[in-house]
């Protein structure tokens, strides 16, 4: 039998001799296993089901004597920790082993078969406190809402108090705060629990050097530049957590820690050690991605980490789409890019990028090359943003003939990302805008081109099986003429990030050749898509989704005479892997005159 008694901790194990004595006769036959609660609700009965050692080994079909007979002594603390949580103080746990309690069992006369186990567990009541005081309390420090006198006495509340208490001074500069005294007093006969804690704040520090450990390749001056540690500065938790994600940020370390020094180094310093360990050099990517319409897209990518020592990445790729497309013919990208962490901040990466481009669309042929040099910077968790500038060039063949843009172009974007999770989002938002104001030389009109997607995610219910999901699309281009704007600053609707279910770049604005000419199509100055998705988790692996997409093109201003929609709707199943879902989409057009017929899209990942 044990009697939960706070202030008392259960020690048991198993002796080694006990298990060399007992291993070669262990049984295997355990005939029954019963689990009885009474006094308490059905949540702590699930809760103490979820802790048993005992209930867990039976389901894992690990039923060997000297196994069970282990795991029986260890239940006792399992379902104490699990009783304590919700409060109860007062329990009595008895685990029966063929009617024997399994703690008064000595080590060495452990039965060699075990028949039948049972456990009984008398929960008593739940306790409320009587006192709850944690002190002294930095300014701004916020205790939870539960360690309060009158509400249940659970020890997960009294944690969540303490450590909401210690950061608190730790967020103040106070990094050695820690807890001097605790007086935990039960009272059995009122079910009530005083819990006075007191803090020992220690002294206000400031961040010392950082020491480097692990390091192969990267130089110790660039891990400092990256890392952006303030060193001199008052010591705050979420600089040393910054500087840990601006190191993994970097694509070269497979581990990061950065580790506060026991010691502090007089008057007020307090060092800090980074343990890393270095990724291979060079990482090789691959992907593809099928829809029956649009044809296959095929990309891959050769990477180098660290080329200088410095974190510097070099990022060859390429990329082929609209592989067997009915209209138009296979397109093509390739690119270099070299990346800098740790250019001007340790929050701004610099790069440099080329890129070459060959597309073959239903209405035009292009040569497109594409320089841009560039900044981007990490303002927090969520928010992110870039700065460029870059040459375009791109050499079109279309029905009124051969004709060559050329502009020089200023894009400013930004990102506030908040998903859970960027493969498969169940809740929060991402946003992401980009202003792109150009100079155009020759038969190149100036103008400025908006681009903007947003997109949320709502799970219902507590198992977040269902979600739904949003995405709204703009783009506009203003200043230049409709034929004066480089094909490739156009907008079209249609295909698998568009509209599923109508073919791919099917809706775009039609165009007199000459007067007495045929009309061919290009892609409009504006643009406006939405989808909408209800993806419904089936078991662990399997989801279905179901989907309406629509989207509209404009030859000049939104919503115009010039202008048409187009919309599709399907149904999807999700194959749940590590790397996010396979996603399998079936579509057909519901609006618009650009298409008919089912589409069949397949890739990696949800569609937004």
């Amino acid at each position: 039998m044990y009697k939960g008694s706070i202030g008392k901790t259960a020690r048991m194990m198993v002796g080694a001799i006990a298990l060399c004595l007992t291993a070669g006769t262990a049984g295997l036959a355990l005939d029954r296993l019963d689990f009885v609660v009474s006094g308490g609700d059905a949540v702590l009965e699930k809760d103490l089901r979820a802790a048993s050692i005992l209930l867990a080994s039976k389901k894992s079909h690990q039923v060997a004597a000297q196994d069970l007979f282990a795991d029986a002594r260890a239940e006792y603390a399992s379902l104490l920790n699990a009783l304590y949580a919700r409060g109860h103080y007062s329990a009595v746990i008895h685990v029966y082993i063929d009617g024997r309690e399994a703690a008064a069992i000595a080590p060495l006369d452990a039965p060699g078969t075990i028949g039948s186990i049972r456990v009984e567990v008398i929960a008593g009541p739940a306790f409320h406190f009587s006192q709850a005081q944690v002190a002294p309390l930095a300014a701004r420090t916020a205790i939870p809402k539960g360690f309060a006198v009158g509400k249940p006495a659970e020890s997960g509340a009294i944690l969540e108090a303490v450590t909401a208490g210690v950061n608190g001074w730790r967020a103040q500069g106070h990094a050695k705060a820690a807890v001097a005294t605790q007086n935990l007093v039960a009272d059995h006969t009122k079910a009530s629990l005083s819990a006075d804690v007191t803090l020992d704040p220690g002294p206000r520090l400031r961040f010392g050097g950082l020491t480097i450990k692990g390091t192969e390749r990267m130089r110790d001056a660039r891990v400092r530049a990256i890392a952006g540690l303030p060193e001199g500065k008052v010591f705050r938790p979420r600089d040393l957590d910054a500087a840990a994600s601006r190191l993994r940020r970097t694509g070269v370390f497979k581990s990061v820690t950065l580790r506060e020094d026991d010691l502090i180094t007089a008057p007020d310093f307090l060092g800090i050690t980074a343990t890393l360990v270095e990724e291979k050099l060079r990482r090789y990517t691959f992907g593809a991605q099928i829809a029956s319409n649009d044809g296959t897209t095929l990309n891959g990518a050769w990477l180098h980490r660290n080329l200088w020592g410095g974190a510097e990445r070099l990022t060859l790729s390429g990329e082929m789409t609209n592989i067997g497309v009915q209209a138009g013919g296979a397109d093509f990208n390739l690119g270099v890019t070299l990346d800098r962490p740790a250019t001007f901040t340790a929050d701004t990466t610099a790069s440099v990028s080329l890129s070459y481009g060959k597309l073959n669309e239903a209405d035009y042929d292009a040569d497109i090359f594409v320089a841009t040099v560039g900044l981007s910077h990490v303002f927090s968790d969520s928010l992110s943003g870039k700065l460029g500038f870059g040459y375009d060039y791109a050499r079109i063949n279309d029905p009124r003939g051969p004709w060559t843009y050329r502009a020089l172009a200023l894009p400013i974007s930004l990102v506030w990302d908040r998903r859970d999770s960027k493969a498969d989002a169940t809740r929060n938002g991402y946003a992401e805008a980009e202003l792109k104001p150009f100079l155009g030389f020759g038969i190149t009109d100036s103008g400025l081109r908006l681009k903007m997607d947003l997109r949320g995610y709502k799970a219902v219910g507590e198992a977040r099986r269902f979600v739904l999901a949003g995405r709204v699309q703009v783009g506009a281009v203003f200043g230049a003429s409709l034929l004066g704007t480089p094909r490739d600053y156009l907008f079209y609707s249609g295909g698998g990030g568009t509209v599923r279910g109508q073919p791919y770049q099917s809706l775009g604005v039609s165009v007199l050749r000459d007067e007495l000419g045929a009309s061919f199509q290009t892609g409009g100055k504006t643009f406006v898509g939405g989808s909408a998705e209800a993806r419904v988790k089936v078991t662990d692996t399997i989801g279905v989704v179901g989907f309406v997409d629509v989207g509209r093109v404009d030859a000049d201003s939104f919503f115009s005479d010039f202008g048409d929609w187009q919309a599709g709707a399907g149904l999807g199943v999700r194959y749940a892997t590590p790397v996010g879902p396979i996603r399998l989409d079936l579509a057909v057009p519901v609006g618009g005159q650009t298409g008919s017929g089912m589409q069949i899209y397949v890739g990696l990942g949800q569609a937004f």
